[in-house]
């Protein structure tokens, strides 16, 4: 049995070794370790144990006695009660060494790598000029105090709900049109949902904005069909906001987590907004999946384009393929591009995507990619090149072993997860050698790092 040095409320000093997956600064008192957030690599903290687990411990810091030179005064006056931001102490170059470093370490304990061997081949962090105002969707949880309606995000740990009203990572259309779309519901007296007493209406805004057109989609996410005046709702709203182009509701009625209901319904204006990476165009509707950084999406494609290093007479999967971005990306370069995915809405978006931007060598199909890409094998297709770009829990067990029986030359795997990333990799690497990671930062003041993998088939 490990016996803890630490109880809790106990006070103690210890020194940062390194950044953990998410944000927290990890040191060791006793040899075991203690995650503190908001500490920095070579800060020396005093420190207060909040909880006490099998082989680690939780503290929150009491003071700083020794200062990194790297720690800056956040953008953000919420940061440290909102839970959307973990690094905003940290100056952005100071961020973009700790990205590459979580995504090593994630990578040796997982897969079985020393970090000498993945300090050579992995590269230095992609970040932006300006990591502020990049996030083009938000999507606000809605609650109510004594004054009236506010929208927000929840509390680090908790469920309770901090009012946000001016998102400083969120496009300054985004938070134009919430602030407005809160002030509507509250003069139409759409009250919040509680899930406790089943009663009242609005539970999520969901607003996207595009980077080039500037167009605006809003979905307002309700608990039932009890609201009678929504389209005289949304009227209002695209006169006060000249950006709103399409206003959707979406019904959902269940428990659980999941923000959309089935369904959107398109309530007033036009079915989809517009976007553009590099040559190509997108038509978004509400249900969309798109990335959230616009302008990071067009470097990390170009990254793997670059790792994929397709030829004219090159076929391509897309597994995972959403709107059809990736792989359309690619089109040009290769001879055929198959892509799959489990969302229906998406693949219809995919296909109306690929005839937008004129290319007649894209194919979609709907399942799972590890049913649908058997069949495609089984039919006489081999494809040379495979992009996987799975949801944070990673490529299932199914996945993995149809990576492994179709043994494309080159797999490339785009992960927004570190830990599933290794856990994968230590499976993948029996047949393929990885030979590069190129980590992107996708989500700027975040713990959250996208990374790109180069495996080729030994």
């Amino acid at each position: 049995m490990i016996v803890s040095p630490l109880k809790l409320d106990d006070e103690f000093l210890v020194t940062i070794k390194r950044i953990g997956i998410n944000g927290e600064g990890i040191g060791y008192y006793k040899r075991q370790a203690v995650f503190i957030p908001g500490a920095m690599v070579d800060e020396e903290v005093v420190a207060t144990c909040t909880k006490v687990a099998k082989g680690y411990s939780e503290a929150e810091i009491v003071r700083i006695k020794k200062k990194s030179p790297h720690r800056v005064k956040p953008a953000c006056g919420l940061y440290g009660k909102c839970g959307g931001c973990q690094l905003q102490h940290m100056s952005y170059e100071e961020q973009l060494v700790v990205k590459r470093s979580m995504l090593m370490h994630a990578i040796e304990r997982y897969a079985n790598m020393p970090i000498p061997v993945l300090e050579k081949i992995t590269r230095a962090t992609i970040g932006m000029k300006n990591p502020l105002q990049y996030r083009n969707k938000a999507s606000m949880p809605v609650s109510q105090d004594d004054e009236g309606l506010l929208v927000g995000l929840f509390e680090i740990n908790s469920r309770r709900l901090i009012p946000v009203e001016n998102c400083p990572i969120h496009y300054d259309g985004v938070n134009h049109v919430i602030r407005h779309a809160v002030e509507l519901l509250d003069d139409f007296r759409v009250y919040p949902y509680n899930a406790k007493s089943k009663k009242g209406t609005i539970r999520h805004l969901v607003v996207r904005q595009s980077r080039v057109s500037k167009e605006v989609q809003i979905t307002f996410v309700m608990a039932n069909d009890s609201f009678p005046k929504m389209e005289a709702l949304a009227r209002e709203l695209m006169q006060a906001c000249k950006d709103v182009r399409s206003v959707f509701m979406s019904i959902n009625s269940g428990d659980g987590h999941e923000i959309f209901g089935r369904d959107a319904k398109l309530i007033r204006g036009k079915e989809t907004i517009s976007d553009t990476l590099g040559h190509l165009k997108f038509n978004l509707s509400a249900k969309s999946f798109y990335q959230l950084n616009s302008q990071q999406t067009q470097v990390l494609y170009n990254e793997v384009k670059k790792a994929a290093k397709v030829t004219k007479n090159e076929s391509v999967i897309d597994a995972y393929c959403g709107v059809g971005t990736i792989g359309q990306f690619l089109a040009k370069d290769a001879y055929e591009v198959r892509g799959v995915d489990t969302n229906a809405d998406a693949i219809e978006d995919a296909r109306a995507n690929a005839k937008l931007n004129g290319l007649d060598n894209v194919f979609y199909d709907v399942g799972d990619a590890g049913v649908v890409v058997p069949k495609w094998v089984k039919a006489g297709f081999k494809p040379n090149v495979m992009i996987v770009d799975p949801p944070r829990s990673g490529l299932d067990t199914k996945m993995l072993n149809l990576i492994l029986n179709v043994r494309p030359r080159v797999l490339i795997y785009v992960s927004c997860n570190p830990s599933t990333l290794a856990k994968n990799l230590s499976k993948l690497r029996g047949q393929y050698k990885v030979d590069y990671v190129q980590p992107v930062d996708m989500f700027p003041q975040t713990s959250a790092v996208e990374s790109v993998v180069r495996l080729v088939r030994k």
